[in-house]
């Protein structure tokens, strides 16, 4: 895969071209576009269908770029993570700039197509041969003990706590329907003015449960599964009336979902990632929609695409997490 260096003019032609969609593309063999953010950019409301990435401090990006370092080093990283990945990567940026110009609801149901298609790429699949191969294929899964979640009620407060501390808080089917449940209870319960959402031992959630992934073989039924059964979008719907208190891992959904709350608040010890695109695909229980505004389209690019971790200092400053408690 090539790496096209250009400077902005240069991208404004190139993008001005009709045949641009179909030159800056994995699918002609160039993975991102490095620029040279110096000058001035020519206007243009047409957008590259791959990566790109500027190095610049102190000053405005045009909304051509999708990725904003300050350093070479830092777009090394940012290239040699969209190499491995390359149609993952050019979904992901395609998608934050959609979901940047929509409302919450358009930007879940993109998500979940792109993500549904990512589902039944080469680069998902090659991921989860490479992963299974690894992790004892045919080992019994260990039986869960006790509810995915549970649920406590203290007069206006309801406190839902993720209840597989021995999988991390693995995010499945089982916890993903009995958080959809609780939540679901808590729009249509007028009385209920607080939730409290938690995670039982060592972390909030690991993210996605590994278990679970490569099950979905019907792409149309996978993404009708994430439109309709979306803990995100209730999270959202409650709005202010959700606090998430995190600590440990929180990664992928682990903090995807709590980014929706009115309040984040985060133990020193926690830390943030997102590895999806690293697997072949992208954010999906709503992290493209919930952390978009939070964080910002460049910011949320660079740590989709690298799969960075975030400490807790570095969520407070961008906006991630609301508090350090």
């Amino acid at each position: 895969m090539e790496v096209r260096r250009l400077t902005l003019a240069e991208l404004a032609m190139r993008l001005r071209s009709p045949t641009a969609g179909e030159e800056l593309s994995p699918a002609a063999g160039v993975c991102c576009v490095q620029v040279d953010a110096r000058g001035e950019p020519a206007p243009t409301r047409q957008a590259a269908n791959c990566p790109v990435i500027a190095v610049v401090e102190g000053r405005e990006v045009p909304d051509v770029v999708d990725v904003r370092v300050s350093s070479e080093a830092e777009a090394a990283r940012v290239v040699e993570a969209v190499k491995r990945n390359p149609f993952a990567a050019a979904v992901l940026v395609r998608l934050l700039r959609h979901n940047e110009r929509n409302n919450v609801e358009d930007g879940l149901f993109a998500e979940s197509l792109a993500y549904s298609s990512l589902q039944h790429g080469g680069e998902f699949r090659a991921w989860l041969a490479q992963w299974r191969s690894r992790s004892n294929p045919g080992k019994p899964r260990p039986p869960p003990t006790g509810p995915a979640t549970l649920v406590e009620r203290a007069g206006g407060q309801l406190g839902i706590t993720l209840n597989r501390p021995r999988k991390r808080n693995a995010y499945g089917a089982e916890m993903r329907d009995a958080l959809c449940e609780h939540l679901a209870l808590a729009l249509d319960d007028v009385s209920i003015s607080r939730v409290v959402l938690a995670g039982a031992g060592t972390c909030f959630s690991a993210g996605g449960d590994l278990d679970e992934f490569g099950e979905a073989t019907d792409a149309a039924l996978a993404h009708a599964a994430r439109v309709t059964r979306s803990a995100g979008a209730l999270i959202h719907r409650l709005g202010g009336r959700v606090e998430a208190r995190l600590h440990g891992a929180c990664i992928g959904a682990g903090i995807e979902l709590p980014a929706f709350a009115g309040r984040v608040a985060a133990r020193r010890d926690a830390f943030f990632q997102l590895p999806e695109v690293g697997m072949g695909l992208i954010p999906g229980a709503g992290g493209t929609v919930s952390i978009l505004p939070r964080i910002g389209r460049h910011r949320l690019a660079f740590m989709a695409l690298t799969g960075a971790r975030v400490d807790t200092e570095t969520a407070l400053a961008w906006g991630l997490v609301d508090a350090i408690a």
